[in-house]
């Protein structure tokens, strides 16, 4: 039996997958939630890295380069859409795919387009619609619209 090397504990980094689709950065204040995501997008095959909140998001995003990122609204010390308007300001990161997983209010949605959010997913999810929302966005090359970036809509719904 050959010696087995422990490695030590990463609470935010999840393990690497082996021709992992690409990294995903899920923010939420809930455990719970954050965990419903990460394990989800596991199973299909992405790299999973996890905040609490917006200021640990800002303070992660640099250092592990995702590919998206998940934003919950509500959230202590930085919110979904003062997270979003940040990560959009910042040549950096301004074309980062952001996708907000939320309750999805009209004011969410609203204030969401306008920090330049690409994409809504209403809680509670279904977690194929969720893999489909990170799929198309990570497929998605963000350039100018016609709309003025108004183009983001609930996703799965009809209207556009």
């Amino acid at each position: 039996m050959g010696k087995t090397r422990t490695q030590p504990h990463r609470p935010t980094y999840s393990r690497r997958v082996s021709g992992a689709y690409g990294r995903v950065l899920v923010v939420d204040d809930s455990k719970v939630i954050r965990q419903l995501i990460r394990v989800n997008l596991e199973l299909e095959g992405f790299e999973v890295v996890t905040a609490s909140d917006g200021a640990e998001c800002l303070d992660l995003v640099h250092r592990i380069c995702p590919d998206v990122i998940t934003l919950d609204v509500v959230m202590p010390r930085l919110d979904g859409i003062q997270t979003a308007t940040r990560l959009r300001a910042d040549p950096r990161t301004r074309r980062l795919p952001v996708a907000v997983v939320s309750a999805c209010t009209p004011f969410e949605v609203d204030a969401g387009v306008a920090a330049g959010v690409d994409a809504f997913l209403e809680k509670p999810f279904e977690p194929s619609e969720l893999v489909r929302v990170v799929h198309r966005l990570l497929r998605k090359e963000r350039a100018p619209s016609l709309d003025g970036g108004r183009g983001a809509g609930r996703a799965g719904s009809t209207a556009g």
